[in-house]
């Protein structure tokens, strides 16, 4: 599956949400994420966007990576999911498949992310198991977890599933130190990472002395310096801007490339 660097993501866009998507693709991102999460993301506004794309001709469905998620109901507004509160844990996971399948206007998705664990374990496997029908199916490519911090929990669930996670989404942030042996592990076990937060919960090293260096000697801003960073480690990072000339800018970072201890300097600071 060709997994684009830099994924967009959508979430608080809401009423935005479909301008903003098709800006997105028109600027020249190829991967989009959202939830079925009406709390905090439009999904049917990402499929507006989507198709509206299409219709113009900016891009074609196997030139896009989707990826929307199933939200557990500890994550959702109870007044507004796209199933019911009464519904049992399987049933929620296939309403909320099909309800993203119409929002987003597509039959197959690329990637389908649990947004949370659940606990206990028995019902996070159940969980999982239900989302591997949809890979069976053949309706989606693969699978991945997002905001799993414990990396037992992740092993658990590697261990005692068919269908092994593919990717890993979580907020990059100094709380969680990094993710730095998840991270390690993913990589032995051939699962990409994907970062959220990565420019919001980062100031300081974004703004560092060094990365301030670094964009002068490269003459690029100091988000794209961060940003080649992380995929220099190896890392998908979301990107949420708004801004049309920021859409540019931080995709405009395949023509250089980071020193090897330039690298090792910044994430010496994580």
């Amino acid at each position: 599956m060709n997994i684009p660097n830099m994924i967009y993501g959508t979430a608080w866009k809401k009423d935005k949400t479909s301008s903003l998507v098709y800006e997105a693709l028109r600027e020249g991102f190829k991967g989009i994420d959202t939830a079925g999460q009406p709390r905090h993301y439009n999904e049917k506004g990402v499929g507006e966007g989507i198709d509206k794309s299409f219709k113009d001709n900016i891009i074609k469905r196997d030139e896009l990576y989707i990826q929307t998620k199933f939200t557990p109901i500890d994550g959702q507004d109870k007044n507004n999911m796209p199933y019911l509160i009464t519904d049992d844990l399987k049933t929620q996971i296939r309403k909320s498949f099909e309800k993203s399948k119409l929002n987003l206007k597509v039959e197959y998705i690329d990637s389908y992310i649990l947004h949370s664990p659940i606990f206990p374990g028995k019902k996070l496997i159940e969980a999982w198991l239900t989302m591997e029908e949809f890979y069976h199916s053949k309706e989606i490519g693969q699978l991945g977890i997002s905001n799993c911090y414990d990396l037992d929990v992740l092993k658990y669930l590697y261990n005692n599933s068919e269908v092994k996670p593919a990717i890993v989404q979580n907020r990059f942030y100094a709380q969680s130190g990094y993710d730095k042996e998840i991270r390690v592990w993913c990589k032995q076990m051939g699962i990409l990472y994907q970062s959220f937060w990565s420019l919001t919960a980062n100031p300081e090293i974004v703004n560092s002395s060094l990365i301030n260096q670094l964009s002068k000697k490269y003459n690029k801003t100091k988000e794209q310096i961060f940003y080649k960073f992380l995929n220099e480690l190896g890392i998908i990072p979301l990107n949420g801007t708004t801004s049309n000339e920021h859409m540019k800018l931080d995709l405009n970072i395949k023509d250089f490339n980071l020193e090897k201890a330039e690298i090792e300097t910044i994430n010496n600071m994580l």
